[in-house]
């Protein structure tokens, strides 16, 4: 077994992982995972820049982070930063920062690399199921951006798109620099419009419509299975490897776009970071699951953090 420590730093959340593996066999011990929410993407898509308020958010976590891993002794160490870190032109005050918490440098992947870390994290335990059929088609919804891959045991296809549930926030639902709630109707179709588009583009690359069991990852999907479920607290047992159906989707999203800031912040399992993405986030999971034409999502909890701590072991 190999102690790993695994971060991943995307547009809206950082998170770590830290675990014990066994390449060779399989075997998973996790010791910590934790996220914080630190909205490192926080008007880059304006600006084309990492503000300074990010920047020491995202620094804060990591001196957390720092601290957990010294205590339990990882091996080895490994920080992948996502969407909003390629696409800021100061991305280099982010690496020297990190590198003088964690003493790594993180690695800005491309959305290919994301890709294939997500489908390994979020297939890994399903592999042996014979209740799913293949392929699998992994969507990671992020921040900035969206991942589609398609595969059976390894990746045949993956797309990074530029639709993600902070992304598509700032860029329609923003007025004023304050969140329009709720949306009109137009500032929904815009949205819409947006999604649509980017799905042709996935489409390009990776034969969607191929796809036989759709896993949905990352927080926008967990938090609407969290809703889906109807938790009054967050579990992540209850929502890993949960099968959400359409219809679900379709009226969660609603009640979402039909509601206040304050009404999302009353439904206890939506972290406070999210209470303004998740619309965004939900219209994303409905367009992806009607294209191509999914009665139901599996959520998984594993993604690509996991499939981070599986390279490094």
């Amino acid at each position: 077994m190999t102690r790993v420590a695994a971060v991943d730093c995307g547009t809206n959340s950082i998170r770590l992982l830290v675990a014990d593996l066994d390449a060779a066999t399989g075997a998973f011990t996790e010791l910590d995972r934790r996220m914080t929410i630190v909205r490192l993407g926080q008007g880059v898509d304006r600006t084309g820049r990492l503000a300074d308020e990010a920047l020491e958010r995202t620094f804060a976590a990591c001196r957390e982070f720092a601290e957990v891993i010294r205590e339990l002794k990882a091996e080895r160490v490994r920080f992948v930063a996502t969407s909003a870190s390629r696409d800021a032109e100061n991305r280099e005050d982010f690496v020297r920062g990190v590198v003088d918490i964690l003493g790594v440098e993180p690695e800005v992947i491309s959305g290919d690399q994301e890709a294939e870390f997500s489908f390994t994290g979020a297939t890994k335990e399903l592999s042996g199921r014979d209740d799913l059929a293949r392929p699998f088609l992994v969507v990671d919804i992020g921040g900035g951006s969206t991942e589609f891959v398609v595969g059976e045991e390894h990746v045949r296809a993956a797309r990074s798109v530029d639709v993600g549930c902070v992304r598509m926030t700032e860029r329609h639902l923003v007025a004023d620099g304050a969140v329009v709630d709720p949306p009109t109707p137009e500032r929904i179709a815009a949205i819409r419009e947006d999604i649509e588009a980017a799905l042709n583009l996935a489409e390009e690359t990776v034969p969607l419509e191929e796809a036989r069991t759709l896993v949905g990852l990352a927080g926008s999907v967990t938090t609407v299975a969290a809703v889906a479920l109807g938790l009054t607290e967050y579990d992540w047992t209850r929502i890993h490897h949960a099968r959400i159906s359409l219809e679900q989707v379709r009226e969660i999203t609603g009640k979402l776009l039909a509601s206040t800031h304050e009404e999302r912040a009353a439904i206890p399992v939506i972290h406070p970071g999210r209470v303004d993405v998740i619309c965004a986030g939900a219209l994303v999971l409905q367009a992806v699951m009607e294209r191509v034409g999914a009665h139901e999502v599996v959520v998984s909890e594993h993604d690509i953090l996991d499939g981070i701590a599986w390279s490094v072991a």
